[in-house]
């Protein structure tokens, strides 16, 4: 039997994480890349130990220094003026979370590529995709695949004729602000601090060096923004109760917005990434739901080669839509219940205040919430 073809268009983090994954199987793969798009992605991300460990396996990483190990997580809430901490994550015997630079992983599954003989990279722009025959033609061309798999971001033409429309959808009018801050004080740990504001994350990645993520409301950014650097300069020397902030580099500022598809495929085209679910940053789960994604999705495909059968036309993408909707779904949905919590409200802050000074007593709320922020809601 001919060795079975996949195509993968979109060189994003989803997209060269999931070629990598799945050369380890006895498949072809053709990685697209947008031959006219060069991003530098300077965003941070963090995953949790369980994740960690699976890309590190999956990659083999020898020495993986591009992740920051957290052993704790402490998250605060403002509450007139004051910053009050209610709630701490700590594991005992490992770690809570690793975090690391997009653009630092990038290079290191890039290098990983182009030492392997599996993965085909080709510099093309795609015109269009044929779901029932299963080829995408670019420049005239047309190439047929066994599987073809979209990780090309949020929104894309390409996800027309799967979607139609059909999708969980929420502006929350907010942006959030990224920066990369060098300073002079003792950060090991992670952070999360609920500001009236909007909340925001203090995330390390390297000795004397921290990325903040900060979700605000649009109308506020626009009001501050020929001053926001100074702004987010001032807020941080407060809620870490320090001068010692050198520099603040390369702030950028992106709409959030809820995005969960309620339709993953269609026969042989599989939507996967962030176009498939674009969560709030407030709880750092987008990347790990996609992780668990491209997990399910080998292992399915794994079993699928195992038995001698064919992937395309199989039931592999229905299998894998029946396991993954629903904890996509719900995370989804819960950290958008969670954002609504925490918005100001003059109705709703001593009721608030009362629940979350207490929390740290329900220890069942503290292993509930460790256990699904590292493996994700089990079915």
């Amino acid at each position: 039997m001919n060795k079975q073809k996949i195509c993968i268009i979109g060189d994003g983090l989803a997209g060269l994480t999931t070629a990598i994954i799945l050369s380890k199987e006895n498949i072809k793969i053709d990685l697209y890349s947008n031959s006219s798009k060069i991003f530098l992605d300077n965003r941070t991300t963090a995953i949790s130990e369980s994740n960690y460990q699976y890309i590190k396996d999956n990659l083999n990483f020898n020495n993986p220094n591009i992740f920051w190990p957290c052993k704790k997580i402490n998250l605060y809430f403002e509450d007139k003026e004051k910053i009050v901490n209610f709630f701490n994550f700590e594991e005992k015997n490992k770690k809570s979370m690793y975090i690391f630079q997009n653009k630092d992983l990038r290079k290191k599954i890039q290098k990983k590529i182009s030492a392997t003989n599996k993965i085909k990279i080709i510099r093309k722009n795609i015109d269009s995709i044929d779901n029932e025959e299963g080829f995408i033609s670019y420049e005239k061309k047309k190439v047929f695949y066994d599987l073809i798999i979209l990780c090309i971001g949020g929104r894309s033409k390409l996800y027309t004729s799967i979607e139609k429309g059909r999708s969980i959808e929420k502006n929350y009018e907010e942006l959030a602000l990224t920066a990369i801050v060098k300073h002079n004080i003792k950060l090991e740990n992670a952070s999360q601090f609920f500001l009236k504001e909007g909340p925001l994350a203090i995330l390390p990645f390297k000795k004397k060096v921290f990325s903040v993520v900060w979700s605000v409301g649009t109308e506020f950014f626009n009001l501050n923004k020929k001053n926001i650097e100074k702004i987010v300069s001032a807020k941080l020397r407060i809620l870490l109760k320090t001068k010692s902030i050198k520099n603040i580099a390369n702030i950028k500022s992106f709409p959030i917005n809820l995005n969960l598809k309620t339709k993953y495929f269609k026969r042989n085209v599989l939507i996967l990434g962030e176009g498939l679910h674009t969560v709030h940053p407030m709880a750092g789960q987008g990347f790990n739901l996609v992780l668990r994604d491209i997990k399910k999705l080998k292992g399915l495909i794994s079993k699928s080669l195992k038995l001698g059968l064919l992937i395309k036309d199989s039931f592999i993408l229905k299998d894998f839509y029946n396991s993954r909707k629903p904890e996509n779904n719900l995370l989804g949905l819960g950290i958008n219940l969670t954002n609504i919590f925490f918005k100001d409200s003059r109705y709703f802050s001593s009721l608030k205040k009362v629940i979350l000074i207490n929390m740290n007593k329900f220890t069942f709320i503290k292993k509930i919430g460790q256990s699904i922020s590292d493996k994700g809601i089990l079915f």
